[in-house]
């Protein structure tokens, strides 16, 4: 079998960790293996150790070196299948899953889906024009009456809509891709501020009737809305599309993750908006295997580390 097509084929594909090792090796290295301490080429491998020795600085290294594997434990053999599976399950994959399917206790997974969510976050290139581009925000976050009291009391000291975060997206009908992040308030100056720095001049925007979108026609932009106590659709003037990736993002948090804190919540929705931006269409008609090698081919120069995922470093630096 060349590649895996199939959860079942990956799986059986990558029970050998010299297979995992040569996946990985191919993706970061498509002129074969280089040395990240004097960047020497042509390393030799050793087979007993299962790693390269350089030939100049003669240092040893690992296919996990530079990675977001990087002094992990876990064998490639469950990193690669985790990665499949979030990759494309579509509601995503709760650590508890993972943990029953790999082997591993379910704060291992945690860390692990944690980390692999950092693999999925892709930088936008330049700003989104022509357009129409659909712009909304929303909050995410549970319900007040659900909560701990201690958990309540963070919230309602954080304000906003009963202590929800808020998400902006803009969604490019053309290219059929979405773009979304945490904001830090849903007031017309961090709003129009994120449309100045994503969006062209000039380009056509729809949002809906709310006033912190107002003026944006003074902005240089082609700006038409609906409001949506009147109606949600007029012509082509419609939000629809970004509301779509709404309720995908929400289906996920509240079905799969139950309950996501603001800090980590971010990771969340790089995980979604990946799997949007990498859905199989008519016109692009993606598989799984092809989202799969796409994650495993941005792995290299990421790294999360414990104490950084659960805030502890930045408290013990400050």
């Amino acid at each position: 079998m060349d590649s895996p097509k199939t959860l079942l084929e990956a799986i059986n594909y990558f029970q050998n960790e010299q297979v995992c090792i040569d996946a990985v090796a191919a993706m970061r290295w498509a002129d074969g293996p280089v040395c990240p301490e004097c960047e020497a080429p042509k390393p030799y491998y050793l087979d007993a150790q299962k790693r390269w020795k350089c030939r100049e600085c003669r240092i040893q290294f690992s296919v996990k070196r530079g990675t977001i594997f990087e002094d992990s434990p876990i064998s490639l053999t469950k990193w690669l299948p985790a990665l499949w599976l979030l990759c494309n399950c579509k509601n995503g994959v709760s650590s508890y899953e993972i943990a029953r399917d790999l082997g591993v206790t379910q704060k291992t997974a945690w860390f692990m889906l944690q980390r692999l969510r950092l693999v999925l976050k892709s930088g936008f290139a330049g700003k989104l024009e022509g357009g129409p581009i659909e712009i909304d925000e929303t909050y995410v976050g549970g319900k007040l009456v659900n909560m701990h009291k201690d958990k309540k009391a963070r919230y309602q000291q954080r304000g906003g809509m009963h202590g929800k975060t808020a998400v902006m997206g803009m969604l490019d009908r053309e290219a059929r891709k979405v773009r979304a992040k945490v904001i830090p308030d849903i007031k017309r100056e961090t709003l129009q501020n994120e449309i100045l720095n994503q969006v062209e001049h000039k380009t056509t925007v729809y949002t809906d009737g709310a006033t912190a979108y107002d003026n944006l026609a003074k902005n240089d932009f082609v700006h038409e809305t609906v409001t949506h106590i009147e109606e949600y659709v007029r012509g082509e003037i419609h939000t629809q599309g970004i509301e779509n990736f709404w309720s995908l993002l929400k289906r996920g948090l509240k079905g799969t993750y139950v309950a996501v804190e603001p800090f980590h919540l971010d990771r969340y929705i790089d995980e979604q908006v990946f799997r949007y931006n990498n859905r199989a269409t008519k016109d692009n008609p993606l598989t799984d295997a092809d989202r799969f090698t796409l994650a495993l081919s941005q792995v290299a120069n990421k790294r999360l580390t414990y104490a950084e995922l659960t805030g502890k470093l930045e408290r013990s630096e400050a």
